[in-house]
């Protein structure tokens, strides 16, 4: 080995470290169009989402078969029908698809099971499993035209795909969705991969095309002055769409971009068009700064920040709720205001969703955090935890060693974050004083160590 490699690598990898970290756990959904497996490029893509995957990264993969159908059909003496960017899909149509499908699924199988010496996949054990985790409904008739087995996604088995990615596999997901009666529809890898990726609330969206991407100056030819735009922000996609012709085939500039608008406002944070001509661009796309593709973000997806004046309607608003059936103690609105400069807020396109208290007992070196809100339209999606991690760095800050609360109904959520329960008696002295005990309150402390760790 070289030394100018050594020179080259050691720094490189080291740039590509906190990208490791950062993406270990999330969960990816990757749609690979049947043109890139018809132009040979399953292998190579294969030994990228292994990689990706031994870096821990949880895979959904879905694959399309455009060309393979119409192969299949042209092979039996049939065209292609579309209608609105849909194949119709006749009984010979679906008989195609099935066929495709299936030889597609055996190849990718195969792909993921090489582990020759000297090669990417060398000691790589990727389980696939795939299944019917898509129940569909049909398209029926549109504009007078009669889809008939083709279909959009109902259902996605979120609970079904999740546990197999618990138990360590990747899964592998055919345009095909099946109805309560046991029909099967024939559906497109786009809305497919979308409409999982929103189910998942998939950190990444990431389709892997024939297209490099959206250009900056769109629909004009490539050159220096007109790249790639990397980073495109979803109001700008969301006016590009308004200004683009319906996107029926996959090299208009609407076609993967409309998929990506919805899944960023569907609540996947990131969704990706990817080039598959262009070799590792998976890798490129994921580890490297910059990217190589066309990435759709929401650049006010939310703010988490300390609260002003102008936040106590807000706040308010959210907690009463709470306050009217118990689980926190009542407070004026004059009370909000004086503290407004102790709450930390999140906040999702102006509206604030979230929030917590900091008062500091600077003398027993602890704080109290109260009035820790999260709204119902979204709790279970870690928004608590995030507000509670912003607490305890305000508290670390003023250099406080521990914060506690004082809760009737939330005890365990708080013991699974590491709070401990304690005796009343333990509180500072001039909380203490403020103790109801007629309400029977739980104290939990949290130490806090030197870092967010």
């Amino acid at each position: 080995m070289s030394t100018v490699f050594n020179f080259t690598f050691v720094p490189w990898f080291r740039s590509v470290a906190p990208y490791i970290h950062m993406h270990r756990g999330k969960t990816f959904v990757v749609g690979i169009c049947g043109e890139a497996i018809a132009a040979g490029k399953l292998q190579n893509l294969a030994q990228d989402l292994a990689l990706i995957r031994s870096l821990g990264v949880k895979l959904v993969l879905v694959h399309g078969f455009r060309p393979q159908v119409t192969e299949q059909l042209k092979a039996k003496g049939h065209a292609a029908r579309y209608s609105h960017g849909i194949r119709i899909t006749a009984e010979v149509a679906l008989d195609c698809a099935q066929e495709a499908a299936g030889q597609l699924r055996y190849e990718i199988e195969a792909a993921f099971s090489q582990g020759l010496p000297n090669t990417p996949m060398a000691g790589s054990t990727v389980r696939m499993i795939s299944g019917n985790f898509i129940t569909a409904r049909p398209v029926g008739i549109v504009d007078g035209v009669d889809f008939q087995h083709s279909g959009v996604v109902r259902k996605v088995d979120v609970a079904g795909i999740t546990r197999t990615l618990d138990f360590g596999a990747m899964v592998l997901i055919s345009p095909f969705g099946f109805s309560p009666t046991g029909e099967a529809f024939n559906l497109t890898m786009e809305e497919v991969t979308t409409s999982v990726a929103i189910a998942l609330q998939a950190d990444k969206l990431i389709f892997v095309t024939e297209v490099p991407g959206i250009r900056v100056k769109p629909g004009e030819p490539e050159s220096e002055d007109n790249p790639i735009d990397t980073e495109l922000p979803l109001a700008a996609a969301e006016q590009l769409l308004a200004q683009s012709p319906p996107g029926q085939h996959p090299t208009d500039t609407a076609f993967y971009l409309q998929h990506c608008v919805k899944a960023c406002k569907g609540g996947v944070e990131r969704s990706h068009i990817l080039p598959f001509a262009v070799d590792g661009s998976l890798l490129l796309e994921v580890y490297v700064h910059d990217g190589i593709g066309t990435m759709v973000i929401d650049e006010k997806l939310e703010s988490l920040r300390e609260a002003s004046a102008d936040d106590v309607g807000g706040i308010a608003q959210l907690i009463e709720p709470f306050e009217n059936d118990g689980t926190l103690v009542k407070r004026s609105r004059t009370e909000i205001e004086r503290d407004a400069s102790l709450y930390t807020v999140l906040e999702h396109d102006g509206v604030i969703f979230a929030c917590a208290a900091l008062y500091p007992y600077p003398e027993a070196r602890t704080g109290e955090m109260a009035a820790l809100t999260v709204s119902p339209q979204s709790q279970g999606q870690g928004d608590g935890e995030k507000v509670l991690k912003r607490i305890e760095q305000r508290a670390r800050a003023a250099g406080l060693q521990s914060i506690f609360v004082l809760t009737t109904r939330t005890m365990h959520w708080f013991l699974k974050r590491g709070f401990e329960v304690v005796d009343p008696d333990w509180l500072p002295e001039a909380r203490k004083r403020k103790y109801n005990r007629v309400r029977k309150s739980q104290v939990l402390v949290k130490k806090l160590g030197l870092s967010g760790a």
